[in-house]
């Protein structure tokens, strides 16, 4: 029997490792193939339309509008027309009681006579009956003058014949000088009697006579209410036989509804993208479902307090106002600021920040991959709104990108779950 031969040491050392490596590879395999992916939302890089949009709140206004106030104190005797109307310019809208128009009318016109005869006595050097006084003391003053100069003309004839004596003579010549001055006294008083202050108060009350008058004559005009437009009435706080008061005169408003305006106030930070001609978009919360739309015909120019804001006041016309859109109405308005066609874009939440870098997680054969990205130059600024980023460099169209928040890194294996 021939002996058995003995193992070879270097067979079985390489059969063992080949089975250890066998067995690494098969749990590495098993490992891998078992091992949880992280379940990640996606999206593909694609062409879209892109607009960036700033809202806020404004207020309507009509461009032309006409309102009633009372001039006087009254009570509503007819009204003609009902909100809802549409009115032509010069239509009676509505009739005021005009008894205390007219007592008003009639006052004024009595203070304006009387200042007018004031003045005129004034340029006149008095009234009748005191010019009739002076004309009077002037008669006397004359005559006694005319008898005191005879006498001292007859004892000077006397003197020379030695009838008289010089105390006598002279006696009548301080008569005669007596009344030189008495006459002269009441001819001063009768014509100087008023001084240039005087003329000047007695010129200002009739001014102030004048325009009340004035102001009467319009009151009393403006108890029959006309349109001074064409137009919709809006507003008509009052109904027949109300009294109306000076401390609440709103009668009736009227305003042509095809022409209005808002007046929108945009917070500081977004004044700078705002420019005249920009397309708007108007809403109004008591018509769900109806849109507006208009433009800016002024950009705000200046930053004043709105409340707690610091606003830019923004003025916004109304391209297709239809009647319905009411004024003082408060609506949302929407400006696009930017709008660019047909350019490449990410949903919003994929794209990432690091500093002044952008970068997305792309997806590469179940694996992420972090990718920088550019958006946009100074020259043309990408559009980032609130759903989507445009993107200028770095990705190309179909290229898949993950949407997760959080808990993403470079080279994490992934499961990629679309949107």
């Amino acid at each position: 029997m021939a002996p058995t031969p003995k193992p070879n040491r270097t067979a079985q050392f390489v059969l063992w490792g080949t089975t250890f490596v066998v067995l690494l590879l098969a749990l590495y395999a098993v490992r891998r193939l078992t091992r949880e992916r992280v379940n990640v939302l996606a999206a593909q890089v694609s062409y879209q339309d892109l607009v960036k949009t700033s809202s806020t709140n404004g207020k309507v206004e009509p461009m032309d509008d006409f309102e009633a106030h009372a001039q006087v104190a009254g009570q509503v005797q007819e009204i003609y027309v009902n909100v809802g109307d549409k009115v032509r310019v010069g239509q009676l809208l509505l009739k005021m009681d005009d008894a205390d128009a007219l007592a008003r009318l009639a006052s004024a016109n009595s203070a304006l006579r009387a200042a007018e005869l004031a003045a005129s006595d004034i340029d006149r050097g008095g009234t009748q009956d005191e010019r009739n006084t002076f004309d009077a003391d002037e008669r006397r003053a004359k005559l006694q003058h005319d008898q005191d100069a005879a006498a001292l003309t007859t004892l000077q004839q006397l003197q020379q014949e030695g009838a008289a004596s010089s105390a006598e003579i002279d006696a009548a010549r301080a008569r005669v000088q007596l009344d030189d001055n008495t006459l002269h006294s009441i001819e001063q008083h009768s014509t100087q009697r008023y001084g240039e202050a005087d003329r000047a108060r007695a010129q200002a009350a009739l001014a102030d006579a004048r325009a009340a008058v004035a102001a009467a004559e319009r009151a009393y005009a403006s108890v029959d209410i006309r349109s001074k437009i064409s137009g919709t009435v809006y507003y008509l706080p009052i109904t027949e036989n109300d009294y109306v008061s000076l401390d609440s005169n709103d009668l009736v408003y009227v305003a042509d509804l095809k022409h209005l305006r808002i007046t929108a106030y945009f917070d500081e930070p977004e004044i700078g993208e705002l420019a005249e001609g920009q397309p708007v978009s108007i809403t109004w919360e008591a018509k769900p479902g109806v849109t507006w739309h208009g433009h800016i015909t002024q950009a705000p120019t200046t930053v004043i307090s709105y409340g707690t804001r610091n606003v830019g006041e923004c003025f916004i016309d109304v391209d297709d106002a239809d009647g319905i859109l009411q004024p003082n109405a408060n609506v949302t308005v929407t400006v696009t600021t930017a709008e660019h066609k047909h350019v490449l874009s990410v949903p919003r939440e994929s794209l990432r920040d690091e500093g002044a870098q952008h970068y997305v997680f792309l997806i590469v054969h179940n694996k992420l991959e972090r990718k920088a990205v550019q958006l946009g130059s100074p020259a043309r600024p990408a559009i980032v709104n609130l759903t989507r980023a445009e993107i200028t460099g770095g990705l190309a169209e179909g290229d898949t990108v993950a949407l997760n928040a959080t808990d993403l890194s470079d080279g994490l294996e992934v499961t990629t779950v679309y949107r």
